[in-house]
């Protein structure tokens, strides 16, 4: 019979805890890696301010973006606004008290879509407009840090479409240092959980769908 030192089964059973701690730091560090990345790239400027596209269209979410829209618009930088995401009863004219801004000429040309109760349904909800419009470029405007995510579900449904990012920087939204200020902090880990489901959603998708019999 062959005895076993104590010291020798420590040493094994240290070397296997420090195999797992590896093993579950991977994504551990993987996970922090992307949330660094994804809160580093949220907008802190407005690029290609001036650039004229066919539509301007305003994620709901506050009325700091619609009143940004509404600004773009009545300078003529796009022929119409459309507000997706619109709460039923709604109507324009209300839209316009809530942004505080005069009802006048550009109110003919905002168009508010009913449909979409999420980002992937905004994207959707305008990619069906703009087909009806005749549109082939629009300037996107949402909050700074739901701007990743709203790109990617309208590239994803617009391929061609030329799509111009218009971040708003919403109050309380703190983007420098954003890992000490826990409101902020939260908002990011949120955004970023919501950006990687969005990501994987067409391999669930496809996982997912019913065989061909």
């Amino acid at each position: 019979m062959i005895a076993f030192h104590p010291g020798s089964r420590w040493r094994t059973l240290r070397r296997r805890l420090a195999w797992l701690v590896a093993l579950l730091s991977v994504p551990a560090i993987a996970y922090l890696v992307g949330l660094t990345w994804f809160a580093e790239s949220i907008p802190r400027t407005i690029e290609r301010a001036d650039e004229e596209t066919d539509a301007v269209v305003a994620l709901t979410g506050g009325p700091l973006r619609l009143r940004v829209a509404l600004a773009i618009l009545a300078e003529g930088r796009a022929k119409k606004l459309f507000v997706s995401g619109v709460y039923r009863g709604v109507d324009v004219a209300e839209l316009l008290r809530v942004a505080r801004q005069r009802p006048d000429s550009v109110e003919c040309c905002i168009v508010l879509g009913y449909a979409a109760d999420n980002t992937a349904g905004n994207a959707m909800e305008t990619h069906e407009w703009m087909a009806r419009q005749g549109y082939t470029s629009l300037r996107l405007v949402t909050a700074s840090y739901h701007m990743q995510r709203s790109l990617l579900e309208f590239h994803r449904v617009m391929p061609a479409a030329r799509i111009v990012p218009h971040p708003v920087f919403p109050d309380g939204f703190m983007r420098d240092a954003w890992w000490r200020w826990p409101g902020t902090l939260s908002l990011i880990v949120s955004e970023y959980h919501k950006y990687l489901a969005a990501l994987a959603r067409p391999l669930w998708n496809t996982a997912h769908e019913p065989a061909a019999s």
